[in-house]
């Protein structure tokens, strides 16, 4: 017997067919892989399961019966999770009160058992990997644990379904396999499980099963062991993977215009920040791609932001072609010519409520007016010239940038950077959480804006993507530098060892 079934459903918004007839079956105790690039429909697929949406034909299957879920609270309490890909709690609360949110447990007389909570959300998030204390606010954990908090709400509510969007996007390594863990435990308990992620090694390790959209269509379901990994993408994309620049989707194509006695465009010495950042210097010079590597709380988003005048710096000096900025606020980064784009594009980046052309316009806009006044034909040149450049796929400048895919959202974000002509451009998390073919587009745009002389520094959690991309390499731990790789050194392996290196001496100092 089925346990969740769609059946021929489709669902039309204004100008789009999101969902074409589509299919999808989940078994039990299955872990069912769902692709796509993006604007494929996975998401819209994910919000007529869980209740956000109703399918506008078709029919939903749950346990053998037919199913209807008016909002997602209907979902939730028939058994159905989701974890997003942005954690979708209370920052401001606490771990605990996180956990137990709307199920919290009582006394004989009715009131709060907060000893027992405390306990009991102890004991429960030891199993994921969270050692911490549950009374500390949950915006004060790293996103990776976070995540583990999110996964642990999801499958407390007796869930028999659980669907994971993304959930590996901000964990380190070894949650990762704390995750896998729990995914075979749940596995284990007939539990089943919708997994989507961008990340192939992952599908293939964890997944029975895969659905591939494209379009808003079915293009194939079946066993994912039976499906070579070149024969995925090329579903995934509708076309021949030699179509696309790069195996896998993890570097850069071409060669950076760097020139080795070049003066850098931005130079970074000793920047010390608020007991996060200790010493920190690297320069990048025109044309160059630096990546900052290290695991999740090494201070490479710190960098990253201190450098664009997000967070306070405690000393040091940044040189934009070769003048100090002191210490400077997100304004005069921007008008030194710093560009930043954020780890969380939907929080820092975007404005979901905007148009393209909105959003675009945002960071140009100052050096548009004149006497208070803005044009709107060079606003709307400098649209035009962005979303062809970068390829941004809707419907016009005037669509929402929340009903875009993650892909293009990212690219609009890009498009906004580019348009303030900085001198160097930071980026971190470039490729998070978007499709391979959107990545594939991204990295190769990255490389054509060095190969063109701007200075580039790279942040990516994908060691692979991080070591193609980078000219050179500056390793962080605990918010200092701990080695460079350069030249034939600019390897996985170099980069894995530096990190163990640097982990052996840390401990080596402590004891």
């Amino acid at each position: 017997m089925a346990l969740l079934e769609v059946v021929d459903v489709s669902k039309v918004f204004p100008g789009v067919r999101a969902l074409d007839d589509v299919s999808f079956t989940l078994q039990a105790g299955e872990v069912h892989a769902l692709v796509g690039e993006n604007g494929a429909g996975k998401s819209t697929l994910i919000k007529v399961l869980t209740g956000v949406y109703q399918p506008d034909g078709g029919e939903l299957r749950y346990r053998d019966e037919p199913a209807q879920f008016g909002t997602p609270m209907d979902a939730q309490r028939a058994g159905i999770s989701t974890i997003y890909q942005e954690v979708n709690l209370i920052p401001l609360m606490s771990v605990a009160h996180n956990l137990f949110l709307g199920r919290e447990p009582r006394t004989a007389f009715g009131l709060l058992d907060e000893s027992r909570m405390h306990r009991e959300a102890s004991e429960i998030l030891v199993r994921y990997g969270v050692t911490t204390d549950v009374r500390r606010q949950l915006g004060t954990l790293a996103l990776g644990a976070q995540q583990m908090v999110a996964l642990a709400r999801a499958v407390m509510i007796d869930a028999k379904v659980v669907i994971m969007d993304e959930p590996t996007s901000s964990l380190e390594p070894r949650e990762v396999q704390t995750l896998f863990g729990v995914i075979r435990d749940l596995h284990a308990q007939g539990i089943g499980i919708v997994y989507v992620s961008h990340r192939l090694d992952e599908l293939y390790e964890i997944c029975d099963t895969v659905t591939i959209l494209r379009d808003g269509k079915l293009v194939h379901t079946g066993k994912l062991a039976d499906l070579e990994r070149i024969q995925l993408v090329s579903l995934m994309l509708g076309r021949d993977m030699s179509a696309v620049r790069r195996e896998g989707f993890t570097g850069f194509a071409g060669e950076h215009a760097t020139e080795a006695d070049a003066a850098p465009v931005l130079k970074v010495t000793d920047l010390n920040s608020r007991h996060k950042l200790h010493d920190v210097s690297f320069s990048v010079r025109p044309g160059e791609v630096v990546g900052l590597g290290g695991l999740l709380g090494a201070g490479r988003s710190e960098t990253i932001k201190a450098i664009g005048g997000a967070y306070p710096i405690d000393s040091g000096t940044i040189e934009v072609d070769g003048k100090d900025l002191k210490r400077p606020t997100t304004v005069q980064a921007v008008k030194a010519g710093i560009a930043v784009q954020p780890e969380d594009r939907k929080a820092e980046g975007i404005v979901a409520g905007l148009s393209v052309r909105e959003n675009i316009a945002l960071a140009v806009l100052p050096r548009l007016s004149k006497f208070g006044l803005v044009s709107d034909r060079k606003i709307d040149e400098i649209v035009r010239t962005y979303m062809s450049r970068l390829q941004i796929k809707a419907s016009s400048p005037d669509q929402r940038v929340g009903d875009l895919s993650g892909g293009n959202q990212q690219k609009v974000l890009l498009a906004r950077l580019l348009a303030t002509q900085p001198k160097v451009l930071l980026l971190d998390e470039p490729t998070r959480g978007i499709d391979v073919g959107a990545k594939a587009e991204v990295q190769s745009l990255i490389d054509e804006l060095a190969s063109e002389g701007l200075g580039v520094v790279l942040v990516s959690s994908d060691a692979e993507e991080l070591i193609e991309g980078a000219d050179r390499v500056v390793v962080l731990r605990d918010g200092a530098v701990v080695g460079e790789l350069l030249n034939e050194n600019v390897t996985t392996e170099a980069l894995l060892e530096t990190i163990a290196a640097a982990a052996v001496v840390l401990e080596d100092n402590n004891e």
